[in-house]
């Protein structure tokens, strides 16, 4: 059986299915382990579980267990939406968003875990209950530590319902205290650079010492809602009887591609043991009709894994050096499809072609840039600014890449 020349192979995903939202990624007995928002049959949103994939080296990826199942009549009935994980004084947590029947009804709720992250145990209550008016929607719970505490943070809106990021008092896992917001709209820069009907997947890290908010941005146009990019912001937090508050001090874009949300960030250490964020993203397909998603039998893909800086006031991303490290010289600067991954890295402005591509077939890049290709997945990394989109070879289409100073690597 000839390959898919646009499935990815060195990306998270499996090869068949539905793919979103990166969740629970964490690094755990010396492994990095990525879940995701995962529908196993069809290439379609719907009946969510959490699939899981781990890693030794962010590359080579192997393929787990289904961690987190939708349960007939419990409260994930519907789906199991994003969320992220905790150690629990040891224990593997889960905190993730259940829907038994609609998304403005999806509550809390936890799953505990084997240490070998395998065999999960989700629970029957919840741990926070829905909030706010009835056409509010309250998802995606991330936990973070402020002074020794643990809160959690989610995401709150809806149309016509002003977009909040909401913080729990999360000292007991089955039992979120609401302590009202963390951050509103009424927040000037927020308003500049991250307005949205919703914050989804809101992530609270502290990048080189200063607090970072990321949000996706969930909008209404009119008819529907609509997926409206990620947006980051640095700020201070300040604690008011244990209560805390972020206020926003500047902001930007995390990706300036067509193809990037939902991303989840997770603090970590370097190989020197110095602090650092990493982060996933979900890439879905552009422009594919149902024919083409039935053809392929798949949809969505996680990104490389990213590495976070603030540089001169502004969050810029890079491949984790792991990824780097794992290149093996090409000898030529053009390759065929279906050929595995390549990194491409050049020393000046140039672009990305790809012949007889379904589609758009190029990508301009304005400097000395980083370029990772795998199957469809492209990801552009010029001067700190992430791009990432979607370029869909054909068996017979070739890559290459017009600019000065070409190198190209294979990756894995």
């Amino acid at each position: 059986m000839m390959c898919d020349p646009c499935l990815p192979v060195c990306h998270v995903r499996p090869a068949k299915g539905w793919v979103n939202d990166p969740n629970g990624v964490c690094r755990w007995n010396g492994r990095w382990h990525v879940f995701y928002q995962f529908n196993p049959d069809e290439p379609r949103h719907g009946q969510t579980h959490w699939g899981h994939a781990s890693s030794e080296d962010l590359v080579s990826w192997r393929e787990e267990t289904v961690a987190l199942r939708p349960r007939p009549g419990q409260l994930d009935e519907v789906g199991c939406w994003s969320g992220c994980f905790t150690n629990d004084a040891g224990t593997p947590t889960f905190c993730y968003t259940a829907v038994a029947t609609n998304p403005a009804d999806a509550v809390g709720a936890i799953a505990t875990g084997t240490d070998d992250l395998l065999r999960w145990q989700q629970a029957e209550t919840p741990s926070a209950p829905r909030v706010g008016a009835a056409v509010a929607e309250t998802r995606d719970p991330f936990v973070v530590w402020i002074e020794d505490r643990r809160y959690i943070v989610q995401g709150h809106g809806g149309l016509g319902v002003a977009a909040q990021v909401l913080v729990y008092d999360a000292t007991d896992l089955t039992d979120w205290k609401l302590l009202g917001p963390l951050l509103e709209m009424t927040d000037p820069v927020a308003a500049e650079h991250a307005a949205a009907d919703i914050w989804e997947c809101p992530n609270l890290v502290q990048v080189d010492g200063q607090w970072v908010l990321v949000l996706s941005l969930w909008r209404h146009n009119g008819v529907q809602g609509e997926l409206s990019g990620v947006r980051w912001l640095v700020g201070d937090i300040a604690l008011a009887g244990g209560v805390p508050r972020f206020t926003a001090r500047d902001g930007g874009v995390v990706d300036e591609g067509p193809a990037f949300y939902a991303p989840q960030l997770l603090p970590d250490v370097d190989h020197a043991g110095d602090p650092r964020v990493l982060m996933w993203g979900w890439s879905w397909e552009l422009d594919r009709d149902e024919a083409w998603l039935d053809q392929h039998g798949w949809a969505g893909v996680l990104t490389t894994a990213r590495e976070l800086h603030l540089r001169d006031g502004r969050l810029v991303s890079e491949p984790a050096p792991e990824v780097l490290a794992a290149l093996t010289d090409e000898p030529s600067d053009g390759w065929s499809a279906g050929e595995g991954a390549r990194v491409v890295t050049t020393t000046g402005p140039g672009r990305l072609v790809c012949s007889d591509a379904e589609g758009p077939d190029a990508v301009e890049f304005a400097g000395a840039s980083t370029v990772v290709v795998d199957g469809s997945l492209v990801e552009v990394f010029t001067d700190g600014a992430a791009f990432t989109t979607r370029i869909y070879p054909t068996t017979g289409s070739v890559w290459r890449v017009e600019a000065d100073g070409v190198r190209v690597r294979r990756l894995g």
